[in-house]
């Protein structure tokens, strides 16, 4: 079986307004390091995505990304507070929920985006 030794996993989005999409981030809590005139990278601890002046209706909506925090109820109060669905048109919040599995709740970017935030039942 192949080992893999992997490091970290970084996966590519694209943005419909990449200005717009970029101050999210920040806004969000993301460190941005400009790669170059059309894509970033956004880090938290040792997580990271990069973030691309690219934007492909089909792939954007069908872009869904699992962010597994450790204390959900305090992710949630704390982007509750930061209010982004009125600083950026098409951000929307969906709230926590309980699945068998753990719990979630949704995060849409400007572009569409659909990020899951969730914490799994140990």
């Amino acid at each position: 079986m192949m080992e893999h030794k992997a490091i970290s996993i970084r996966p590519f989005i694209g943005a419909e307004n990449f200005e717009v999409s970029r101050s999210f981030y920040r806004d969000l809590g993301f460190e941005e390091t400009v790669l170059s005139h059309n894509m970033s990278v956004f880090k938290t601890g040792t997580l990271a995505f990069y973030l691309q002046d690219a934007y492909v209706k089909d792939w954007v909506d069908n872009t869904m990304i699992f962010l597994e925090v450790e204390d959900i109820d305090s992710f949630w109060k704390q982007l509750q507070a930061l209010d982004l669905p009125a600083k950026y048109k098409g951000v929307r919040l969906v709230p926590i929920r309980n699945e068998a599995w753990g719990r979630e709740f949704f995060l849409h970017d400007p572009s569409g985006i659909l990020w899951h935030i969730g914490a799994f039942t140990k």
